[in-house]
């Protein structure tokens, strides 16, 4: 059988929060009542051995080289779960190296000390922290449970824990939000020596309570100077942007993450979870869906935990790869968008051809990359390959 050389990552989610955000669209829910821990666990075992049955021709026994949990809210769960967990999955299926990147979502106020020392025993290498914001009028308004305090005690837990490889997580255009306070927020997280940032602009999306009730954000202007001020201070400190929304020290992008904007293929399991398997046997790629709910996922009497999986359209493919790759501020090369498609070439040409014209995109024999101005209208771009 032909081997397939797609990296494959895992994916693991965590559905319960404290309190859910008003900005937040993802599958998540307010937890009110006991943390069902031990059962959730189950399940997701039970989840990951469905899929590696279901999927075995396509797997066709490749190694895992990442994973990553997310949420919701990881960090509720307890290090001696989380340790459960990541030694019964590697009963399951083989690690590409015994020291893959294994990431924790955490969020400051669900946390202590001996929590992120007991997660760090558990097997979990990476630590991603949700800030959001240093300021707590901010993290008010955004509906988090944590103040400026927790924020920057979490920080100091993750260091004191032994993390050397960690993410914090910040927002920018935020209610009312001025641009001192974006640039006092990224000085902040700089004290702490990040390896990764993640930098994310506030966006209203359908299905939220902030979509409904929309707060004062700021105008076009004031966002560009606050995304301006806040490259030239990661510059400064050697950062480099290497997504869209990230920026890290030398060598240490998430892997988890590039194997997404890539086109890897990752499972996905936990109430909601969204997979992508390919086959190269017969250039197909499946896109997974997991049971929403995470009281119906729990059901014991559930026949099988896939709410749906379907085979993408061949001519959705590149439209599908370019929302990935293009937000990855390295060219992309032609071999990675035919090994991960499995595509010729020819089927993007006409388009970058009219990108190229309009100096939205360059290419060459090898490459294909947004210019400096097409990182700028990136949306433009990629509805270009619908």
């Amino acid at each position: 059988m032909q081997q397939n050389n797609i990296p494959l990552s895992l994916y693991i989610h965590f559905p319960w929060c404290v309190k859910k955000c008003p900005y937040c669209d993802f599958n998540s829910h307010t937890l009110n009542m006991d943390l069902p821990e031990k059962t959730y666990i189950q399940t997701l075992l039970q989840d990951l051995e469905e899929d590696l049955n279901r999927f075995h021709h396509q797997l066709n026994n490749r190694k895992i080289v990442s994973i990553f949990m997310g949420g919701g809210t990881p960090s509720l769960f307890s290090p001696d779960a989380i340790y459960e967990l990541i030694f019964s999955i590697q009963k399951l299926i083989s690690f590409a190296d015994p020291s893959i990147e294994i990431t924790l979502e955490a969020n400051p106020g669900t946390v202590e000390q001996s929590k992120f020392e007991g997660f760090k025993q558990a097997g979990v290498n990476r630590l991603s922290i949700g800030i959001q914001s240093f300021q707590s009028v901010q993290l008010k308004k955004l509906g988090r449970i944590h103040d400026q305090h927790a924020a920057l005690k979490a920080c100091e837990m993750v260091k004191n824990a032994g993390f050397t490889n960690f993410n914090l997580d910040l927002m920018h255009g935020l209610p009312q939000q001025q641009l001192s306070d974006a640039a006092a927020d990224i000085q902040t997280a700089l004290d702490f020596l990040p390896p990764h940032l993640s930098y994310y602009q506030l966006t209203l999306e359908p299905n939220t309570l902030f979509y409904q009730h929309p707060p004062a954000l700021p105008d076009e202007l004031l966002l560009e100077q606050i995304e301006s001020k806040a490259k030239n201070l990661l510059e400064k400190h050697n950062y480099q942007q290497y997504e869209i929304s990230a920026f890290c020290q030398k060598d240490k992008e998430c892997q988890h993450n590039l194997n997404y904007w890539e086109f890897g293929d990752y499972l996905g399991i936990g109430a909601g979870a969204h997979g992508k398997i390919s086959h190269s046997q017969t250039n197909e790629i499946i896109r997974t869906l997991k049971t929403k709910h995470p009281k119906n996922y729990l059901k014991s009497d559930n026949a099988s935990l896939m709410q749906s999986f379907e085979v993408v359209e061949k001519n959705k493919l590149s439209f599908e790869f370019m929302l990935n790759a293009l937000r990855l501020y390295k060219p992309i090369t032609w071999q990675l968008f035919h090994e991960r498609t499995f595509l010729p070439k020819e089927e993007l040409l006409p388009k970058l051809e009219k990108l190229k014209n309009q100096q939205l995109m360059t290419f060459d024999e090898k490459a294909f990359s947004t210019s400096l101005l097409g990182k700028r209208f990136l949306n433009t771009i990629q509805r270009e390959f619908l």
